[in-house]
């Protein structure tokens, strides 16, 4: 499925993606429209191994970790806001609390 979808993207510089995306026709067509495939290794059984920006691979494990800290709070977890603006400001409050003190 990563293929249909990347058609429906709009150009971009790179894809951080994870090992299940490790597959030669995915980073085939990346290459050919100049983008950077981020993908790390698949494992063991590679043939080539392909060279990781890891510095650019780190910027999702960011959000996963914040997306991570907001589910611990009970009231993002199980939605309790009927109207999606108050959704929305709960998680802004809730976003700037854990990274202030996390």
């Amino acid at each position: 499925m990563a293929l249909p979808l990347l058609q429906a993207m709009r150009p971009t510089k790179r894809l951080i993606a994870d090992k299940a995306y490790d597959a030669d026709k995915l980073r085939t067509r990346l290459i050919q429209h100049e983008n950077e495939p981020v993908i790390p290794g698949g494992g063991a059984d590679r043939d080539i191994v392909y060279p990781l920006n890891r510095k650019a691979y780190r910027l999702p494990n960011v959000i996963e970790r914040m997306f991570g800290r907001l589910k611990n709070w009970k009231r993002i977890a199980t939605r309790y806001d009927r109207l999606a603006i108050n959704y929305l400001a709960a998680i802004a409050l809730i976003a700037t609390v854990t990274q202030w003190f996390g």
